[in-house]
């Protein structure tokens, strides 16, 4: 690859992403050790469950299935060209991307208008908790965007964007895979960036803990015991 690269990019796409794997890595391992028992998305369900519901099932099927096909396209790109090589079998995928994305968007945004409109639930939101809504909209809102403007990003994902992420892996990043990506493709990457750097100290860190029946599990009574005069909260 012969494009340009800046220093912005090799920032971006060279030093942080090691950096924030190293803060990944350290920062959930202290975790564990110190509080092993916060793993968890610290659930508000028993303060409201029918908003709950309608907000975080879609969001968590359409990002489980959107994610999958990121991690396919990054380990089999070769495939995912093959499979695209028939026109109306990258139709189909694309659209499918496309379907999953606005219901990853639209789940998202459920939990953010429950979030500000029920007093309970806005009480026990933390300001870590908005900046962690904040980061997914970005990320959610940036990949269907790119999935509408920037269309077949299942094959440019495979051709581009995995080759630059093995070189991150081997420890040879080639910058030059991604320094000629549209601007939305740069923020959808950097942000995810991000999030896998705050994962170990907000509540995204219950993606640890698998198998996780989060999504067919029975009704659950949950108690909360605080001290008192403790700031601690419910989120």
């Amino acid at each position: 690859m012969n494009t340009a690269v800046s220093g912005l990019d090799q920032f971006l796409f060279v030093v942080l992403p090691y950096m924030v794997m190293f803060i990944f890595f350290v920062g959930t391992i202290m975790r564990y050790r110190k509080a092993q028992y916060t793993y968890s998305s610290l659930s508000s369900q028993f303060l409201e469950n029918q908003q709950h519901f309608w907000g975080l099932v879609p969001f968590h099927y359409g990002i489980i299935t959107v994610l999958a096909g990121h991690v396919i396209a990054f380990l089999v790109p070769r495939s995912v060209l093959l499979w695209n090589s028939r026109p109306l079998r990258l139709y189909i995928l694309e659209i499918a991307a496309l379907i999953f994305g606005l219901l990853t968007l639209i789940g998202l945004t459920g939990c953010i208008i429950r979030r500000v409109t029920m007093s309970k639930i806005r009480e026990v939101t933390s300001l870590l908790d908005w900046h962690v809504f904040a980061l997914l909209l970005i990320q959610v809102a940036s990949g269907v965007y790119v999935a509408v403007f920037h269309p077949w990003g299942s094959s440019w994902f495979a051709s581009a964007l995995s080759p630059y992420l093995w070189s991150l892996v081997k420890f040879s990043p080639d910058v030059s895979y991604v320094a000629g990506l549209p601007f939305a493709v740069k923020l959808h990457i950097t942000s995810a960036y991000v999030m896998i750097g705050l994962a170990p100290f907000t509540r995204l860190v219950h993606v640890l803990v698998v198998p996780n029946p989060y999504l067919w599990r029975k009704p659950q009574v949950v108690r909360w015991y605080r001290p008192s005069g403790s700031g601690q909260g419910i989120s």
